[in-house]
């Protein structure tokens, strides 16, 4: 072998490694013969883009009816009776003689990997929470499908139309690995800071617009004796930094996010980022609670239906996760991040929302036509009905809430979104792009939020991180324009 093909192995290797997980890899028997010529992100194999189109709208993906169909879903905020109760049956109705073997679970990394390793994936994943898998690491491994021809089939509510073409606008593009699309997002997310909207009229208390508004609304609270503001920083730090990306964003513009996404040189010193972790850290130092760096994120929404967290930082699906814990005196509503500086590029009223929870389906599953149709059902307003209901969610098909009765926490984040109207925060790649990088951003957020560096030192020591992961050949590189 020569050198230069050996030092392509090597990187290979190490990519599969990375995205798959020594320990996992070394754990399954047999997996040394899965060498990097046959797995790696230079093989030679183009990635598989699963069945043909076979033209027949009913069934475009020709699924053998008595297939049997592996379904993996993450049992985090959204549950699992969406799949169990929803779309699960629906799959059965349209193939009764298919089996489907259900799995729930929120160690996806941890029962998954050896299984891609031993190339015996499932067919169908719900890739989400804390230990979800490195799905660039896995299409780099040539072990995702190409989702080009689900978005080519005809839409089950109107064939004349592709389902690409029944997606609200950036749904696609989060899922976008080297330009082609392997995830699908799927649920509609906005987020905010989430707070309970009775307790609120009681002490005629409105969200707070900006910094200085928000210092002075903290006071308050802490005089009725409520923390003011709190995150989880034992599994939930993620949920801090959407609040400081977010927040950069306002400042500076969508363009900040873009910069931190493509490992610019700079995006993580910049002003805006500096500006927003400073703010941040200084509520949470002046009004948090140390001790919730310690607590996992359901302690502390927890804390907050108790009536002892004032405002929370997340995502839309919050109200139901926290459904069985909520009194029925709490009302959740969610407001945007206030303003940082009296120049903000982006007003107030701009939110993120984004198309988020990714949905994956293994290149190598045994029944990757089912899986495909299986997502195609999802897309279809039954789909996203069903969903709704089961979940509390939202989804991206277009007109699926037509109709729908919406809680009190989905009613305020739509309403929160038309008041928005174009000042929409972009989404991040940070967490499915560079996993590395996503990790330190959790430690050093955690370590600002806490006190234990500044804003200048979390900003610098994210700049070194980042740097690193752009000068590391063994980390596949992804670019986005806007």
């Amino acid at each position: 072998m020569s050198e230069s093909i050996r030092d392509t192995t090597d990187l290979s290797r190490r990519r599969m490694l990375r995205g798959i997980g020594l320990a996992a890899f070394l754990a399954v028997p047999g997996a040394g013969v899965l060498s990097a010529c046959a797995t790696g992100g230079e093989s030679e194999s183009p990635p598989a883009s699963g069945p043909a189109n076979t033209g027949n709208a009913e069934n475009p993906f020709g699924v053998k009816a008595d297939a049997p169909l592996e379904v993996v879903i993450f049992t985090g905020g959204l549950g699992e009776t969406y799949a169990t109760e929803g779309h699960e049956p629906l799959y059965k109705k349209k193939f009764p003689n298919a089996t489907i073997k259900h799995v729930g679970t929120q160690q996806i990394s941890q029962q998954l990997q050896p299984r891609f390793a031993a190339g015996d994936p499932p067919d169908f994943i719900a890739n989400s929470g804390t230990n979800l898998m490195d799905n660039t690491a896995l299409v780099e491994d040539s072990q995702l499908l190409d989702l080009t021809p689900l978005l080519e089939a005809p839409s089950i509510d109107d064939p004349s139309k592709k389902i690409k073409d029944t997606l609200l606008p950036g749904t696609i593009e989060p899922g976008l690995v080297n330009g082609k699309p392997y995830v699908l997002n799927y649920v509609s997310i906005g987020y905010g800071l989430w707070y309970d909207k009775n307790l609120f009229a009681k002490n005629s208390w409105t969200p707070p617009k900006t910094f200085d508004e928000f210092k002075a609304l903290a006071e308050k609270m802490k005089s009725a004796g409520i923390i003011p503001y709190s995150y989880a920083g034992a599994n939930a730090s993620y949920y801090q930094y959407w609040m400081i990306m977010i927040s950069a964003a306002k400042i500076g513009g969508n363009e900040v996010i873009v910069a931190l996404d493509n490992l610019d040189d700079g995006a993580w010193t910049a002003e805006p980022v500096r500006k927003s972790a400073a703010a941040w850290a200084e509520i949470i130092q002046t009004y948090g609670d140390k001790a919730h760096e310690g607590l996992k994120h359901t302690e502390v929404q927890t804390l907050q239906n108790q009536g002892k967290v004032g405002l929370y930082p997340s995502g839309s699906w919050l109200e139901n996760e926290q459904k069985k814990e909520t009194p029925a005196t709490f009302e959740y509503a969610m407001a945007p991040t206030p303003s940082v500086t009296s120049s903000d590029k982006m007003p107030y009223e701009a939110i993120r929302t984004v198309a988020g929870e990714g949905y994956i389906i293994p290149a190598k599953g045994k029944n990757t036509a089912g899986a495909l149709e299986y997502m195609r059902i999802m897309l279809s307003k039954e789909g996203a009905k069903v969903f709704y209901e089961k979940s509390g969610n939202l989804t991206v098909v277009k007109g699926a809430a037509d109709g729908v009765s919406l809680s009190p926490g989905n009613k305020s984040v739509a309403d929160a979104v038309s008041k928005a109207g174009d000042n929409l925060v972009t989404f991040s790649n940070i967490e499915s792009w560079w996993k590395d990088l996503e990790k330190e951003l959790r430690t050093q957020t955690n370590a600002l939020m806490f006190g234990r560096i500044t804003a200048d030192q979390f900003c610098e020591n994210m700049e070194n991180k980042a740097k690193q992961t752009k000068n590391d050949p063994a980390i596949p590189k992804q670019h986005r324009d806007k």
